[in-house]
């Protein structure tokens, strides 16, 4: 079993979850930064393709939902890529006679 009354006895978050987890605060500090940063480039990425390609749906999805970077990674590679109901116009020049 676990022995609760030791895991609090960390004064910052950091230290209670490193505590719990066996890792050193630092450790656990390093890994929120990096996933983050993933994160963030992910996100950007999929935003920036999302209004480029004027789909205002996946654009409030991509800010209102945090995945992690998993949706935005689907998205970019997946469903950019579908035509899902959309043709594509095509414009045609009048002959003059």
């Amino acid at each position: 079993m676990v022995d609760t009354t030791n895991i609090l006895s960390g004064t910052d978050p950091y230290s209670v979850i490193g505590n719990y987890l066996g890792i050193s605060a630092t450790a656990i500090l390093v890994l929120f930064i990096i996933v983050s940063i993933w994160t963030l480039i992910w996100k950007g990425l999929a935003l920036w393709k999302s209004a480029n390609k004027n789909n205002k749906i996946w654009f409030v999805i991509f800010l209102i939902v945090n995945t992690v970077g998993i949706l935005e990674i689907l998205y970019i590679y997946v469903f950019s890529k579908m035509n899902l109901g959309k043709t594509k116009s095509v414009s045609r020049k009048k002959k003059k006679r």
